[in-house]
């Protein structure tokens, strides 16, 4: 029974992982863009 909470659980975390993935990515990308830029200073 826990096995199955634990399962449910997991996959719940990793659609909502994917949708703000799909929601977010062209931020993530900024983000990314702005982090070597600071590195490059």
């Amino acid at each position: 029974m826990k096995f199955l909470i634990v399962l449910l659980i997991v996959v719940v975390v990793v659609v909502v992982v994917m949708r703000l993935r799909t929601q977010f990515s062209k931020e993530i990308d900024r983000a990314k863009e702005i982090r070597r830029a600071n590195r490059d200073e």
